[in-house]
């Protein structure tokens, strides 16, 4: 088996930004998952890379221009003088205005639109972003913690060298901004498995939701009942994706691997353990299609670290140890410092075998409806959102000797450090 070349895509100050005390979503977990794949070693076997910032002009390929400005002017100073516009654009509670807030949906979409580039120019076969997922977004507002979807946008740019994209979606939720962008086109089919019914955000994906018009037949939604477990959940993801890989035969996969879907998670109510959540990942990895892997929800800080490092693992072929490496964020992993602890499961499974089996079958006799995997007869490829020479530079700063671009283009020699049988300064044990 070949080892697929992977690029991974972090910012080090996208861990910063805070949405305000006692907000389920906390950007931290960023710094947690990148503290963590690099205690593992992780980063040896991936191209590591300080992301692009997305512009106003990259957003607004999918927003409306109007609501970029106000993300863009919004402060929490100046707030007032936008009260009439809050509302408007779902700006309040659940989506607050925070500090650095345009700064930080620039930071998580300019990676999802290079880990896009990447693979459209054959640079990996598999491009991560955990800062990514925000699959609730709307073209003219904020949702569910979501400002600005990077997915869309993403997807947008594979568009442009690939006929056809699938877009999976594991979070808890339903991935209803991604649908709702791609409902009436059979360019992009839409997959979600996610909880549904009893007043569950974010109320849409019920199983009969199967798109409109061009698109009729490629919105597939899988609404699960709470307490779902691995056997069950994978009873279906199997099928369902095997199904939908041969009925549409995509080019390109979006994964978003929401984490609220792991057991004891904050917001969510099934009961998925970091293994089950990660053999989705696997099976998506195996399909061997060039994907771009994002997070999403997760809002149990230290599951949400452990399952996404796991599945950084998983993407390289790197098997990793149980027990967790010293990070200073040990002791968010008390008491037992593992990589799979026990699944402590909150409720039963409310999903029941036949259930399961009648939501299978009524996927796969709508997928039996699309006839064809649709092609696209396309004269001129679109230029690429972004040119390497054009990346957004910050100003050269006189007082610093390196600036960070110069610092981010030196890669340290195979050999520079302690690491192994190729390293130079190893001491001559003959001596």
């Amino acid at each position: 088996m070949t080892t697929k070349k992977v690029s991974y895509f972090y910012n080090p100050d996208v861990g910063n930004f805070h949405y305000g005390t006692g907000h389920p979503m906390k950007p931290h977990r960023l710094s947690v998952i990148h503290s963590l794949v690099l205690k593992y070693g992780l980063h040896n076997k991936m191209s590591i890379y300080r992301p692009y910032k997305a512009s106003v002009h990259d957003m607004c390929r999918f927003h409306s221009d109007e609501y970029i400005d106000f993300l863009q002017r919004v402060t929490p100073q100046n707030i007032q003088a936008f009260t009439k516009h809050l509302s408007h654009y779902n700006v309040g509670d659940d989506c607050p205005v925070f500090y650095g807030l345009f700064d930080f949906c620039s930071m998580y979409t300019g990676a999802s639109l290079e880990g896009a580039m990447k693979l459209n120019n054959n640079h990996c076969d598999i491009a991560i972003n955990w800062s990514g997922g925000l699959h609730h977004a709307k073209k003219f507002e904020a949702s569910g913690f979501c400002y600005v979807n990077d997915i869309v946008i993403g997807i947008l740019e594979l568009l442009k060298y690939h006929a056809r994209v699938l877009y999976i979606d594991i979070d808890v939720h339903h991935g209803d901004g991604v649908q709702e962008a791609f409902y009436l086109t059979d360019r992009v089919m839409t997959v979600s498995f996610h909880k549904y019914g009893n007043y569950f955000f974010p109320g849409t994906g019920d199983m009969y939701e199967i798109g409109a018009e061009t698109g009729r037949y490629y919105s597939v939604n899988v609404p699960f009942k709470e307490g779902i477990d691995d056997v069950s959940y994978f009873q279906v993801f199997k099928p369902v994706i095997s199904n939908v890989m041969e009925f549409y035969n995509p080019t390109a996969i979006v994964l978003q691997c929401g984490a609220d879907s792991l057991a004891g998670d904050r917001l969510g109510c099934f009961s998925l353990s970091t293994k089950g959540h990660g053999e989705c990942v696997k099976f998506v990895k195996d399909l061997n299609v060039p994907t771009l892997v994002v997070g999403g929800g997760g809002y149990t800080l230290r599951n949400v670290a452990r399952c996404w490092t796991y599945e950084t693992s998983l993407l390289i072929d790197e098997e990793i140890s149980n027990e967790l490496p010293y990070t200073e964020y040990l002791e968010f992993f008390a008491p037992d410092f593992s990589l799979h602890p026990e699944v402590v499961t909150r409720q039963e499974n409310a999903n029941s075998r036949q259930y399961l089996e009648a939501i299978t079958k009524y996927v796969y006799d709508n997928l039996k409806m699309c006839q064809h995997s649709p092609s696209v007869q396309m004269h001129d490829v679109p230029p690429d959102a972004i040119h390497e020479d054009e990346k957004i530079k910050e100003e050269e700063n006189p007082d610093v000797r390196i600036s960070q671009d110069l610092e981010d283009k030196m890669v340290d020699a195979k050999n520079e450090f302690y690491d192994g049988d190729k390293d130079q300064d190893k001491p001559d044990e003959d001596l």
